[in-house]
């Protein structure tokens, strides 16, 4: 009984550290973008990054590249230098924003 208890209790901590989650799903967002960028589906982060920060500058807090119906996007937080938080939705094919939202503080 105590073996069983502790084969419990190990399979518990796996779990609870993420350590029973197969590695093709751990990875397969990662493979989706890699082969996004490979058949040509979005441009490279570092170009949207480069012509967003003209017109949007500021402190890059995250990325995320996103499926929607109308194709792959780019959801782009901002630092500005003023203190407001931006929210872009980039096309990650084109480049061209989607989505402008800007929140200052108060």
């Amino acid at each position: 009984m105590n073996r069983l208890r502790m084969a419990i209790q190990r399979l518990l901590l796996g779990a609870s550290l993420g350590l029973l989650v197969p590695p093709v799903i751990a990875g397969s967002d990662h493979d989706l973008a890699r082969r996004a960028l490979q058949s040509g589906e979005v441009k490279p982060l570092d170009q949207i990054l480069a012509a967003v920060a003209k017109q949007h500058p500021g402190q890059v807090l995250e990325v995320e590249l996103e499926s929607r119906s109308r194709g792959l996007i780019y959801e782009i937080k901002i630092l500005s230098p003023q203190g407001s938080m931006i929210k872009l939705k980039v096309d990650a094919k084109t480049g061209e924003v989607l989505e402008h939202r800007s929140r200052t503080k108060n």
